[in-house]
C-alpha cells in the first residue's frame, strides 16, 4: 500500500479519537463492578499489548491510522459484543448463592436468639463469593454497629435488587423484633429460586441474538480484511485525507450498529429497592 503523508496520518488519527470521545459523551461508560486490582492491572496490561500488536500489524498492512484506533477501541470493547453475557452468568450465581443463603439462615433462627447470632452462624453454609460480604457485616456488627445500619452496608456490597428484597426484611425485622421471619425469609427463599429459573429461561434465549451480534461482527471484518488484501485497487481512494474522514463516518455507522445490537441483547438490571444513602 502507498505511504501516507504526515498530514493524512494526523487527520485520521484525530479524527478517530473524536469519534470515540463523541459515542463516550453519547452512550457514556457503564459503572462495573469493583475488581481486585492486581487482577484488574493484569487485564488491562493483556488487552493493551494486544490492541497494540493489532493496531500495529493493521497500520503496517494498510497504512489507515483510522482503522488502527478502530482496531484499538475493537480490542477493548470485544467482550462486551457478547451483550453482557458474562455479567449475566455472574449474577444468576450471585441469585443462586442469595437464594441458598436464604434458606441456611431461615433454618438457623430456629436454634438462635436472634439475628445477631444467626448471621455469623449461617456463614458456613454461605457460597464463597458472598463470604467475603458476610464477613464484613460480622465485622461491623463487633465493631459496635447498629444491625439497621450494617445491613443496608451489606446491600449495598452486593448491589443487586433480589438482594434488597431479603436485607429490607432482615432490616424491619431488627427494628421491629416481630415474628414470622422464617416464614418471610421462606417466601423470599421461593422467590428467588423462581427469578433465578425465569432468568436461565430468558438467558437460554437470548443467546441466538448474541449469537447474532458476533456472526454479523466477525462476517463484516473478514469481508473488509479481504478486500484488502486481495483486491486493494477497490480501497485505494481511502489512502488520502478525504478518504479517511468517510473511513470514520463508516466506523461510526458500524460503531453505531453494534452497540444497538449489544443493547437488544443485554439484560437491564431492575433499579434496587435499598439505594446506598450517606452512612457517615
Amino acid at each position: 500500500m502507498p505511504g501516507l503523508d504526515p498530514l493524512a496520518l494526523l487527520t485520521g488519527a484525530a479524527a478517530g479519537g473524536g469519534l470515540f470521545l463523541l459515542i463516550v459523551s453519547l452512550y457514556g461508560m457503564r459503572p462495573r463492578p469493583a475488581q481486585p486490582k492486581r487482577h484488574l492491572v493484569q487485564k488491562l496490561t493483556t488487552r493493551t499489548a494486544v490492541a497494540a500488536i493489532a493496531a500495529l500489524v493493521v497500520l503496517v498492512v494498510t497504512g489507515w491510522p483510522v482503522v488502527a484506533v478502530g482496531t484499538v477501541l475493537l480490542v477493548f470493547a470485544w467482550r462486551g459484543l457478547s451483550g453482557g453475557a458474562a455479567e449475566e452468568r455472574a449474577a444468576m450465581r450471585r441469585l443462586e448463592a442469595l437464594a441458598a443463603w436464604t434458606e441456611s439462615l431461615r433454618d438457623t433462627i430456629a436454634g438462635a436468639a436472634g439475628l445477631e447470632q444467626a448471621i455469623p452462624a449461617s456463614i458456613r453454609a454461605a457460597a464463597p463469593s458472598l463470604r467475603p460480604h458476610l464477613r464484613a457485616l460480622i465485622d461491623r456488627l463487633h465493631t459496635r454497629m447498629a444491625l439497621p445500619e450494617a445491613l443496608s452496608r451489606f446491600a449495598d456490597d452486593l448491589d443487586d435488587p433480589s438482594a434488597d428484597l431479603v436485607v429490607a426484611a432482615l432490616v424491619l425485622n431488627s427494628k421491629l423484633r416481630g415474628p414470622g421471619l422464617r416464614d418471610v425469609l421462606g417466601a423470599l427463599a421461593v422467590s428467588a429460586r423462581e427469578e433465578l429459573d425465569m432468568r436461565r429461561r430468558v438467558e437460554a434465549e437470548r443467546r441466538a441474538t448474541r449469537r447474532s451480534v458476533q456472526i454479523v461482527v466477525g462476517t463484516a471484518l473478514a469481508f473488509a480484511a479481504l478486500l484488502v488484501v486481495f483486491n486493494p485497487s477497490y480501497v485505494n481512494e481511502y489512502d488520502n485525507a478525504l478518504g479517511q474522514a468517510v473511513l470514520v463516518v463508516v466506523a461510526g455507522l458500524f460503531g453505531a450498529g453494534f452497540a444497538w445490537m449489544r443493547r437488544l441483547a443485554r439484560f437491564d438490571k431492575p433499579s434496587r429497592l435499598l439505594m446506598g444513602g450517606d452512612h457517615g
